[in-house]
This record gives structure tokens, C-alpha cells and sequence, in this order.
């Protein structure tokens, strides 16, 4: 009972500052929008602004309520979501939620491929690096990861690009379905073709980071005293490594994985702007670049929940996991 009051109490303490932290986050997302040079009704019009006239703009910029005060435009905006509803995209004539869905789920199938990829591969390579701490793989796989661990995603993105798309023609270019396919023409495989460079692109940068952690925990632990006496008793090799070395690693590299969902969502945005993705990360730039305010403040929203959501998932299991961490309300 005492356990599920404690996360009870967690969870409240955690929705309560992700409500603070959205209204900073939106607050402070409004005021760069609006201090930004870009003029949101030449971005709506674009090319045709040459044939429209003054009167027409105006009616445009009222249409949007762009002639109100900023603080009074911004308290429109947050009464409206507050009641659920994020808006109009000026760009896709539709609201902002429907875009945000359908785009985000692109985006979720190409970071849960990635996430998964790197978290098991960074994994069991930082550990195997550790058990073999010195020889030839150890050094191999510390040279991958501080290799790509300054590599930047759009770089490798492309480099895969030329070799399996221009070169080999393994995959396809770019895009999330074949170009000039019906809808309900599209399979499953369709889909998993256009997914792989860009799932490869961030599964691979994301391997560093979690690799490089898992062995110097796991170094750590295997010259622990009660690792000295396990091996005096007679145990070694995967055994060893199985019953003292997995639970203290795997709540430090848990914590890691899911904190890395900022870096997985910002990588995102470089990786389907090369492969021209559909997802949220092309979404955000294309808002940003033509001046789409509801579109833009409503994946900010909700890249700030997303992100925050996924530490606050790690907190937990490391809860759940170690009792220790309990003490004092969390880590």
C-alpha cells in the first residue's frame, strides 16, 4: 500500500510540473515567434503574394487575429487549448492535432525502430567492451563509438544515402512510400523500405552513448570487492557476468536509454529532413520555415511532453527496480 501511495504521489508531483513546464515552454515559444522576422501572412500566401492586394491581406491578417495584441493573442491561444483544441495549420488547412497525429506517427515507428536498435546493440556492445576490457574488440568498439559519437546524423544520413540508394539502389531515396502509389496501394513493406536508412541513421549514432556507459559501469562493477570474491568461489565468464553484473548495470543504461528521447527526437529532424520523411521532425521545419504559428507552437507542445514523458518513464522503472532511489520522493 505504502509503494502505491509513493508513486502516486510521484506521478502527481511529475503531472504537476509537466503542466508548469508546458506554460513556460509555450510562453516562451510565443514571445520567439512573434519576435521573429518571418511575417506569417506572406508565409500563408506565399508565391501569389504579388497578387494579392492590400485589402485582402488585411482580411487574411484578421482572419488569423494577427492585429491583436501579442499577450491577448497568446491568451486566446492557451484558452483554446486549454479546452482541447490546438488550432488551424495555416499550411495544411487543417487542425493542428489531426497533423500533429497523423505526422507523429511516422515519427514514432522511425524512433521506437531506432530506440530499440540502439539501446540492445549499445547494450550488449559496451558490456562485451567491458568483459574484454584491453584486447582488440575492447579497442574496436571504443574506437566506433568515439568515432560516430561526433558524428553528425545529417552526415551519416547522406553517406548511407549515396552508398545504399545511389550506389547499391538497396533502397529507396527517400520519402515514407513510393512516389506515385495510391494510398491503399501502399504495404507494410513499402513502409519498412523507406524506414530503414533513416531508423539505420539514428540507431547508429545513438549506440555510442549508451555502449561508452554500459562499460565503464560494468568495469566498475566487475573490480568490486564482491565481484573479487564471486570469482574466488570459483565463478567467471557470462555467469559471472549474469547474476552481478546485469542489475547494476541495466538501471544506469535504463535511465539512459530513455532519457536519450531528446537527442532520438532532434536527431529525428535532421534524419527525415535528408531522407524527406514524412514525420514531425520535416513537420516543425517546414511551420517554421513558412511561418505556420498554431502548427509550430503545437508540436513545441508536444515535443515538450514527449520528451519530458519519456524521463519520467525512467525515473520510474529505476523506482520500481531499486527500492533505494524511493527514499527522499525519487532520484
Amino acid at each position: 500500500m505504502s509503494l502505491l501511495l509513493s508513486n502516486l504521489s510521484f506521478l502527481l508531483k511529475k503531472g504537476i510540473k509537466l503542466v508548469v513546464l508546458l506554460i513556460a515552454v509555450s510562453a516562451v515559444s510565443f514571445m520567439l515567434l512573434n519576435a521573429s522576422p518571418i511575417d506569417p501572412v506572406q508565409a500563408y500566401i506565399g508565391a501569389d503574394m504579388l497578387h494579392v492586394s492590400a485589402e485582402q491581406r488585411a482580411q487574411i491578417a484578421e482572419y488569423w487575429g494577427l492585429n491583436d495584441p501579442p499577450l491577448q493573442r497568446y491568451g486566446k491561444w492557451l484558452s483554446a487549448v486549454l479546452h482541447g483544441d490546438l488550432g488551424t495549420s495555416m499550411m495544411y488547412r487543417a487542425p493542428v492535432a489531426e497533423v500533429i497525429g497523423e505526422r507523429f506517427l511516422h515519427s514514432f515507428a522511425l524512433m521506437s525502430a531506432a530506440w530499440f536498435l540502439s539501446g540492445i546493440i549499445g547494450f550488449s556492445a559496451g558490456s562485451l567492451a567491458a568483459m574484454k576490457q584491453g584486447t582488440w574488440i575492447d579497442r574496436l568498439i571504443k574506437w566506433y563509438c568515439y568515432t560516430l559519437a561526433s558524428t553528425p546524423a545529417f552526415w551519416l544520413g547522406l553517406l548511407l544515402l549515396i552508398v545504399f540508394s545511389v550506389w547499391l539502389g538497396w533502397f529507396p531515396i527517400g520519402m515514407g512510400v513510393p512516389a506515385g502509389v495510391l494510398a491503399e496501394q501502399v504495404t507494410l513493406l513499402d513502409h519498412l523500405r523507406h524506414m530503414v536508412l533513416p531508423a539505420l541513421t539514428l540507431s547508429i549514432v545513438g549506440i555510442s552513448a549508451v555502449a561508452l556507459h554500459t562499460r565503464e559501469k560494468l568495469i566498475e562493477v566487475l573490480n568490486s570487492d564482491y565481484v573479487v570474491f564471486a570469482r574466488a568461489k570459483g565463478e567467471h565468464g557470462f555467469r559471472l557476468y549474469w547474476r552481478h553484473g546485469l542489475r547494476n548495470i541495466a538501471l544506469p543504461a535504463i535511465t539512459l536509454q530513455f532519457a536519450s528521447f531528446s537527442e532520438l527526437f532532434g536527431g529525428a529532424v535532421l534524419a527525415e529532413q535528408v531522407f524527406s520523411y514524412p514525420g514531425l521532425g520535416q513537420a516543425s521545419v517546414e511551420a517554421g520555415l513558412r511561418g505556420d504559428v498554431p502548427l509550430l507552437l503545437g508540436i513545441v507542445l508536444f515535443s515538450a511532453a514527449f520528451v519530458y514523458t519519456g524521463n519520467a518513464v525512467a525515473e520510474l522503472l529505476y523506482r520500481l527496480v531499486d527500492p533505494r532511489t524511493r527514499k527522499g520522493g525519487g532520484l
